[in-house]
């Protein structure tokens, strides 16, 4: 297992906040259930190495940070999503509103906020927050958000590195208000020709919507590939349709 712990002059410990180089260990070290290394902290250059070497951040408030890389990893190819005829007619209906990168912190706060089975609490962390915020205003971050007149009732957020998007959490208050705004990532995904979307951890919720498992291997050498092509950086609500989605 892989420890680290970053310390200034007299022992003071660093706030997660500011930077510090780390070297990850090989995703091939961890242990069974995906744990890879302890410590370290969550600036901007320690999750963007992170992620780009198949690594992610998840723990609970009262512990270190840890880092994992589980084998098998669960992605979804955009062109293998699975739209139900339920979910179709919500998108016909046209009920809600889609906006990208509009009110992140609201998302990610919201995601924050749900309670899930067999959670104690939530790993979306405070320092977790200001970290994706960080992210965020640096452009590697970004959230699809379901709208119903002037109320956000659902959403995910994630980052994006090359031609891959690593989802995080999403979060709904109306029915289906997550899967429309997973909608949305797959078109922009397919738009943008993006390889495929990081689920982590295999659900049975992301399975219905056609996420399969593969390989931590298989998943590290597509990563590789999407990493070739550059990062779509900035605002996606701007750049990307040009006008919200509707």
């Amino acid at each position: 297992m892989f420890f680290v712990k970053p310390f200034l002059p007299g022992n003071e410990v660093l706030p997660l906040y500011m930077s510090f180089e780390y070297q990850f260990p090989d995703p091939s070290t961890a242990e069974p259930d995906g744990l890879l290394a302890v410590g370290g902290d969550l600036s901007v250059s320690s999750i963007l190495t992170a992620y780009s070497q198949g690594i992610f951040p998840w723990f609970n408030e009262n512990s270190p940070i840890l880092w994992w890389s589980p084998d098998p990893r669960l992605v979804l190819f955009p062109e293998k999503f699975k739209l139900s005829s339920s979910l179709k007619q919500r998108l016909q209906s046209g009920s809600y509103t889609i906006k990208i990168d509009h009110d992140f912190e609201q998302v990610i706060r919201q995601c924050a906020a749900v309670k899930r089975e067999g959670q104690d609490g939530t790993w979306i962390t405070d320092d977790m927050i200001k970290a994706y915020t960080t992210l965020f205003h640096e452009g590697y971050v970004h959230s699809f958000e379901t709208w119903h007149h002037d109320e956000l009732v659902g959403g995910l957020y994630g980052l994006s590195l090359g031609k891959a998007f690593f989802g995080e959490s999403m979060f709904y208050t109306m029915r289906d208000a997550s899967k429309i705004a997973f909608h949305a990532l797959i078109e922009w995904a397919r738009k943008n020709e993006f390889l495929f979307i990081d689920a982590q951890q295999s659900t049975s919720h992301l399975k219905s919507l056609g996420a399969q498992e593969i390989s931590r291997n298989d998943f590290l050498n597509l990563l590789k590939s999407a990493l070739k092509s550059e990062t779509i950086k900035g605002n996606w609500g701007s750049i990307a349709f040009g006008k919200e989605l509707k």
